[in-house]
């Protein structure tokens, strides 16, 4: 009996120090992001939007009483400046994510200003708590409106325009900025519209930044939604990679 009460006590003890062992690195980790995303802010300080509180953003969206959607990185809410001007704010679930598509997003539409982009008006980061204050978009997603059953649908020269709006966005994403951005993720559930159905390209959390010069874009840095991915993703292209889910968009 007293063996093997020695044995249980063992495994008891060896469980005890595997789990604090996790707990510590899982710690360390989650510290080494929230370093990694300060001192990218700390770098980027003279070119960033509004940095705003936790409590700001409760404020903002009355304790995040109106959900407008969900999607992979988070939830995102309806919520009103002091100023009175309605925002979109996209609260980042952290379990799913390594705080890469926090940097993305403020790294890109950061600094970034056109007609046919979101417009970035501020973000909050505060321990595991991130989040993204955009422009509110008074008619919602692209996909909502081209994939509805109902019969107001948009004439055709509304749909050109849109399409020729986001063609003139990704080309400035392309060539109208100091590093050429790719987004990496066009479609139609990703192109906002606002209260005039001028489209704004949203969503930077895949997006990359590389050289004017680059024209190669290497295999690693391929990423997107399956079925919209450019097959010239997995070769040697970089500009042509927007153009086949432009395509698609515009079907």
């Amino acid at each position: 009996f007293c063996e093997t009460g020695i044995i249980l006590l063992r495994t008891l003890l060896g469980i005890i120090c595997l789990i604090i062992l996790v707990l510590r690195k899982l710690k360390r980790r989650h510290l080494s992001m929230d370093d990694m995303i300060e001192n990218f802010l700390q770098s980027q300080n003279n070119l960033m939007p509004i940095r705003y509180s936790y409590s700001e953003i409760k404020r903002m969206t009355e304790g995040f009483k109106n959900k407008l959607g969900q999607g992979g990185y988070g939830s995102v809410f309806k919520g009103k400046l002091r100023s009175g001007q309605l925002v979109a704010i996209k609260l980042l679930n952290k379990s799913k994510t390594n705080g890469q598509d926090f940097i993305n997003e403020v790294a890109t539409i950061g600094r970034i200003h056109h007609v046919n982009v979101v417009r970035l008006v501020g973000f909050c980061v505060k321990g595991s708590k991130q989040a993204l204050v955009y422009d509110f978009m008074q008619n919602g997603s692209l996909d909502k409106i081209i994939f509805s059953t109902e019969s107001n649908t948009l004439s055709w020269q509304k749909m050109f325009e849109i399409a020729l709006g986001v063609a003139q966005g990704i080309d400035y994403l392309h060539r109208g900025c100091e590093m050429q951005i790719l987004h990496f993720d066009i479609k139609p559930h990703n192109i906002l519209l606002d209260e005039n159905f001028i489209p704004k390209i949203s969503d930077f959390g895949l997006a990359k930044l590389y050289s004017v010069d680059d024209s190669i874009v290497p295999l690693t840095a391929a990423r997107g939604t399956l079925g919209y991915m450019a097959p010239e993703l997995f070769y040697k292209i970089l500009e042509a990679s927007h153009i086949k889910p432009m395509f698609i968009v515009l079907e």
